[in-house]
């Protein structure tokens, strides 16, 4: 199995229109002050997530799996990344910036969250939330 593959590339796609999606939200929040570090990322991406799942499961994975059972581990795979994500970008950020921007890093740590959320998220969303599961044998009794 190829990890660049269709799904990579359409994932890739449907992840740039989101990311900018969601960076555009989160930063206009953030700027306007209608919610700071957490909640201004959090909120994008609970809106951009939803469309994502749509989208993925449709183009990227061509995945015919029932939505209860797929919409569930993407909604856990989207926070475990989400979290270890934007846990890591803010000290992360801070510490490759201290010195080199005045105040707070929090827009730029934003931006590194995606980053390190895309790829988190992408071996989530493939290996997990929309792998092809083998099909159970049915019974033939005759």
């Amino acid at each position: 199995m190829r990890l660049f593959d269709r799904s990579f590339w359409w994932f890739m796609l449907i992840g740039t229109g989101n990311t900018l999606l969601s960076f555009f939200i989160m930063q206009g929040m953030y700027a306007l002050g209608w919610g700071g570090y957490w909640q201004s990322s959090a909120f994008a991406f609970a809106l951009t997530s939803a469309l994502s799942f749509f989208l993925n499961k449709r183009f990227a994975f061509q995945n015919h799996d029932g939505l209860l059972g797929t919409g569930l581990r993407f909604a856990l795979v989207i926070a475990l990344c989400y979290l270890f994500a934007y846990s890591v970008a803010r000290p992360l950020t801070a510490r490759l910036l201290r010195g080199l921007l005045p105040g707070p890093v929090d827009q730029a740590a934003m931006l590194v969250g995606q980053i390190l959320f895309t790829g988190a998220n992408y071996l989530g969303q493939r290996f997990f939330v929309f792998a092809k599961r083998a099909k159970k044998p049915t019974d033939k009794k005759g």
